[in-house]
Parts: C-alpha cells; structure tokens; sequence
C-alpha cells in the first residue's frame, strides 16, 4: 500500500482524474451524448427527430447547413440553438466536432446516385395545388386521405405537428423519409417512380397551406376576443 502510494503526492487528485470544464470537452460521443442524442436517439439512430445516421440525409445536406442547424437551430421548432453566440452552451471548436464526425461516423456512399439527388433546399417556389396532386399519388396511401393519417402513416396536416416544424424540416423528412420508422425516402413512395425536385417542392408547398394560426386553440377568435 505504502508503494502504491508512492507515485502521486499527498493531497493531490490521481493522473486523470481532473473533471474538465464544459468548453474544454472536444470527445464526439460525450457532445453528441449530452447535446443530440435525447432527440435524434442513441449513434444517430433517429428518435423524436430524424436520423442523423442516415446517409440520404448526409448525402443532401452538406456540412454548412448541418452546423448552421447545430448552431443557430431551428426557430418555432423543437430544434435549440447550441452556439454560445446563440445563447447555447457550445463553443465553436464543440459544434465543429460534431459536425463533422457526424458524417465521418455515419456517412457513406450507399446506393445514391449525387446526380439524381434532390436538392436540400427547394430551388423553385411550390405550388400547393399542384402538391395535393402529388400528395394523392406518392403520400395518401400511407398518411390517409387529406393527410389526416392512415393505417401505415401519421397525421401530417394536424395543426400541432406543422406548428413544430419548419419548412425545411418538412422537406427534409419527405426526402429522406423515417428510416428507423419504417417511412421510404422520396425514391420509395411508389415503386419504380421517385419524386422529383419539383414535386417535392409542392408537396411541402401544400401541407404548409395547411397550417393554422393557432393549433389547438379551443375557442373561437370572436370567443378569445371577448375574454381580453
């Protein structure tokens, strides 16, 4: 015992020992643990929000928008700000980290063709009728006529859902789908016919014509007027 002893002086913690200050962590699956995971579930497998180990995702959206996401995050969403400068609690050199390791860890090649892929952000205005045509033949079969929901698929027109999501996250998810939910990506949806750009575009142009002002809210306005 006394030799054991011997290599660290009294009163001092043992080599290795010391707990690091918050902005000094830089280990990837310690930030992604505490920051990302409660969300986008254990190694990116995909959880309350989309999967970040999915390499359709990783192949559509670059390492800007990924670390502008990380950053800033996503306003009116569920999606925080992680940037000190944003009001997080992440220094630059930590969002870099997971940025980047997140396609290093999770990304790969796959089957996908870089040319025939969508685009992450839509490169044309959508146009919402045109969309509830698209919406007929690439969506209803599973979310339910009116997006109202189906035996295969949620409710995606429901008020409270499309107040919780952002325009790009709703296009996100029509591109990659929800893998770990059983939910195709846009080349899935009907067999042997993908979506194209432009449909993606208007499906999500018609299902944001959906939202309401006020999701949930129980009474009427004239009601709600005459209680203020």
């Amino acid at each position: 015992m006394v030799v054991s002893g011997c290599g660290t002086p009294h009163g001092q913690p043992l080599q290795g020992s010391e707990i690091l200050a918050p902005s000094e962590v830089s280990d990837f699956e310690i930030l992604y643990a505490e920051n990302c995971a409660g969300c986008h579930g254990a190694k990116g497998r995909g959880g309350a929000a989309i999967a970040l180990a999915d390499p359709v995702y990783l192949a559509v959206a670059d390492n800007a928008a990924i670390r502008k996401v990380i950053a800033t995050g996503v306003r009116g969403t569920a999606m925080p700000a992680f940037a000190e400068s944003s009001g997080g609690m992440l220094i630059d050199k930590q969002i870099d980290v997971i940025t980047t390791q997140i396609r290093a860890r999770w990304g790969r090649s796959d089957d996908l063709n870089a040319g025939n892929l969508p685009a992450y952000a839509p490169r044309s205005q959508g146009n919402p009728s045109q969309g509830e045509v698209a919406y007929k033949t690439y969506c209803e079969s599973c979310h339910g006529p009116g997006g109202r929901g189906g035996p295969k698929g949620s409710a995606i027109t429901d008020g409270s859902f499309l107040a919780l999501v952002s325009d790009q996250g709703l296009r996100t998810i029509v591109i990659t789908g929800r893998p770990e939910l059983g939910a195709p990506d846009w080349r899935g949806n009907l067999p042997g016919k993908p979506m194209s750009d432009q449909e993606i575009t208007d499906v999500v142009a018609w299902l944001v014509s959906r939202r309401v002002r006020n999701p949930g809210q129980p009474y009427s306005t004239s009601n709600d007027a005459q209680h203020h």
